[in-house]
């Protein structure tokens, strides 16, 4: 089903969206990959606030290149969400419920999606150019010193996403995967 919504990613809204949905997301999303995550972790251990508000937050995992002048930001692909599955349970814990990368999940963020009302997007890896038409604005927010990995908020319209794990669990991955295997044994 195409789906278009509206962020925060609430946890009505969340459980609405089920694995195969294609989404054009609009809204703010915040950008972290695997030091940005780490450093979070680390603060939220030491009892501290985090640089945003997690609350029904949307997290990118993406490291965009510079943008060249004219340009709100450069190429912003998605990275291998798997690099964030130590953090990602933690990240929900605290509120953040989307999720926005490529790849497969491990299990305990599965199970972590089920309890907290995540959902898992994917975005189309090697899209960088044409996913940053969909950014519209960009702010840097915290860890400068991270480079490409530094905390960024953006404003995004229409994001084209597929639903790849919803909040029930399931996985987009898998049940193709099935579909697929069941499909060729009935020929």
């Amino acid at each position: 089903m195409e789906k278009h919504i509206t962020l925060p990613l609430t946890e009505e809204l969340a459980d609405t969206l089920h694995a195969g949905d294609t989404v054009y997301l609009t809204g703010t999303i915040y950008t972290s990959r695997d030091a940005g995550h780490k450093r979070m972790c680390e603060t939220l251990a030491k009892g501290e606030e985090l640089p945003f508000d997690p609350m029904d937050a949307t997290i990118y995992y993406v490291g965009p290149t510079p943008a060249k002048p004219g340009q709100v930001i450069g190429s912003a692909g998605p990275t291998t969400s798997g690099r964030m599955d130590a953090y990602a349970p933690t990240m929900m814990s605290v509120g953040a419920r989307g999720m926005i990368g490529k790849g497969a999940r491990l299990p305990e963020v599965v199970e972590a999606m089920k309890k907290y009302h995540g959902v898992y997007f994917g975005a189309i890896g090697g899209a960088g150019a044409l996913l940053a038409k969909c950014i519209k604005k960009c702010e840097l927010i915290a860890y400068e010193d991270l480079g490409a990995e530094a905390l960024r908020k953006l404003y995004v319209e229409e994001m084209p996403l597929v639903v790849i794990i919803d909040s029930q669990g399931n996985n987009l991955y898998e049940e193709g995967k099935a579909a697929y295997l069941a499909s060729k044994k009935q020929k």
